[in-house]
């Protein structure tokens, strides 16, 4: 019987993620016992990246137009440089990740991924970490950037890097399995309604 038995995880990501970060966390939740879904503006497969080079193609189960926030219970959100500087731009991607806040559902962005929370808007007030270079827009954005391997701040999980993931994973996976977190919510509220 695993942890988190009978929950749903959206993993948000497109072309150019650190593979790494999305694959270990995947198969931790799932070892976990939740079922998964690669959800991505694309549609067929998605290019993974070991740093600067080429890794493996992933299949995409959702894709963003026709993907449903409210079935998933978490969200978790790989890092990589182009990876979420696209979703970023992406408007439907905001869209899908400020449900997961409106509702007080746990999330879990590691590396670069913070940069989409924050044109989503949701980490005003928020302690967090992120990928070392872009701590300043972390803080531009309103959020309390740390420099550790993992921050819990009422849902949202977050770590800086590769070398973090074991204790993301831990972190994420109790997140997870709390479920929802009201403060969570209370965060994103007077940020999302504007």
């Amino acid at each position: 019987m695993g942890k988190l038995d009978g929950k749903k995880v959206a993993i948000l990501v497109t072309d150019g993620f650190e593979q790494v970060e999305m694959t270990k966390p995947r198969e931790a939740l799932e070892e976990a016992g939740a079922e998964t879904k690669i959800v991505s503006p694309k549609s067929g497969q998605i290019q993974g990246m070991n740093h600067g080079d080429k890794g493996d193609k992933f299949n995409v189960d959702v894709s963003l137009d026709a993907a449903r926030p409210e079935e998933f219970d978490a969200l978790m959100m790989p890092g990589g440089l182009m990876n979420p500087d696209e979703l970023r731009a992406a408007p439907d991607a905001l869209e899908f990740t400020k449900h997961f806040f409106r509702e007080g559902k746990p999330v879990a962005a590691i590396c670069h991924a913070p940069w989409v929370l924050i044109d989503a808007g949701v980490v005003r007030g928020r302690k967090l970490t992120s990928w070392e270079h872009i701590q300043t827009d972390v803080k531009n954005a309103g959020g309390n950037w740390v420099n550790q391997e993992v921050v819990v701040d009422n849902g949202l999980v977050t770590s800086r890097k590769p070398g973090d993931i074991p204790a993301f994973n831990k972190k994420m996976i109790e997140e997870f399995c709390e479920g929802k977190h009201a403060r969570q919510a209370q965060f994103a509220g007077a940020e999302l309604e504007t």
